[in-house]
């Protein structure tokens, strides 16, 4: 049974996730030539993403449930550093704050279509190979996300890592929250139980996230990154147990 509702599932995310790709172009082209509003795009991933989680649902019989939510904001600028164990992480915010603004590898912009969607809805792209030059380019991408107050979302592990495994925190999450004065919204999840790092099967249950109450602004760089290191550590622990 899981084998055929992961064939349906996957089935439905890339055919979709296809036809939705090609039908980014004409729109695009219509931004570049000045026909449609800047944020456009937030609404025409908004749909995307509620089709992928409808047919995880509903083909896969995998739920996903909040707990914390009142520590999200509504609307304004925000910094949310998640734990990342899944790709079913990379679309979530999407639905669960106004403009979630994923802090995402350079190199996905390359992928076609998908790229340029990337592009127009303004998402924070880093090279991983510029040392110095990538954590400036980060902080004048933050600067302007905080301005036009969006939620940025940021995996400080860089990569997925499998539930009840480790890897160390990435500099940037402490960065953005010195420079922007933002509070970290910590989030711990199990996403990889159910939907695995490169995995086709996709198991039914239920995914959860965990929002914890903000960090205190203004803290050091280090006792941003213990804290932040303690609470994954903790999570994971208790993952390993499962």
């Amino acid at each position: 049974m899981t084998f055929l509702r992961s064939c349906l599932f996957n089935l439905w995310f890339y055919l979709g996730t296809t036809v939705v790709a090609l039908c980014t172009v004409p729109p695009i082209l219509a931004r570049r030539m000045g026909l449609l509003r800047p944020g456009w795009g937030f609404g025409y991933v908004y749909g995307w993403t509620h089709y992928v989680l409808w047919g995880l649902r509903v083909l896969a019989g995998t739920r996903w449930e909040v707990r914390g939510r009142e520590h999200l904001p509504k609307d304004g600028a925000a910094l949310i550093v998640s734990m990342h164990q899944s790709a079913f992480d990379t679309m979530v915010w999407f639905v669960l704050v106004p403009q979630a603004t994923y802090v995402l590898k350079r190199e996905l912009l390359r992928i076609p279509f998908v790229g340029g969607m990337l592009i127009e809805l303004g998402l924070i792209p880093v090279d991983r190979e510029a040392g110095a030059a990538a954590i400036r380019s980060l902080l004048k991408e933050t600067d302007r996300a905080v301005a036009e107050g969006r939620q940025i979302v940021i995996f400080p592990e860089g990569t997925r890592v499998a539930p009840g495994e480790r890897a160390p925190l990435h500099p940037g999450f402490a960065a953005i929250a010195s420079r922007s004065g933002l509070p970290i919204i910590a989030v711990t999840t199990d996403s990889g139980h159910c939907w695995g790092r490169q995995a086709f099967h996709k198991l039914g249950g239920v995914i959860h996230i965990d929002v914890h109450p903000p960090m205190p602004a203004g803290l050091s760089r280090p006792e941003i990154t213990a804290r932040l290191d303690a609470l994954f550590a903790e999570a994971t622990r208790a993952q390993a147990r499962r």
